[in-house]
């Protein structure tokens, strides 16, 4: 078990300030469009203030992430099983995961359902 306390501390190492990079790389994105959009329409151009995704597409991304995210914990769990047995159960609870984004597959398809018959 020792071992694994090793990889889940290196991955914390890594992860973190991956992650706080992440959130700012987002702030300054999202900052930098908005001042784009005033500036434009300071100048007097018409902005579209419609979303850049539509709500099928975010649902669509979310399902696609979730899954991704669920295999790969799951595969990294499967192969810890080989050192360690009881990782192999913790690897089970990937299925948690991977069954919101089945949901969020269901849901854009039913949105776009909606969204023709309309």
């Amino acid at each position: 078990m020792d071992g694994l306390t090793g990889l889940a501390a290196v991955i914390m190492i890594f992860g973190m300030p991956t992650a706080v990079l992440g959130m700012y790389t987002f702030y300054r994105v999202r900052k930098l469009r908005t001042e784009e959009r005033l500036a434009a329409m300071q100048r007097g151009v018409s902005v579209s203030m419609e979303p850049d995704l539509t709500e099928a597409a975010h649902s669509r991304r979310a399902g696609i992430l979730l899954i991704a995210g669920a295999v790969g914990y799951m595969l990294t769990f499967t192969l810890i099983a080989r050192v360690e047995p009881d990782a192999q159960t913790v690897g089970a609870f990937g299925a948690i995961p991977f069954a919101f984004g089945l949901g969020y597959l269901l849901d854009s398809r039913l949105i776009r359902r909606d969204a023709r018959a309309s």
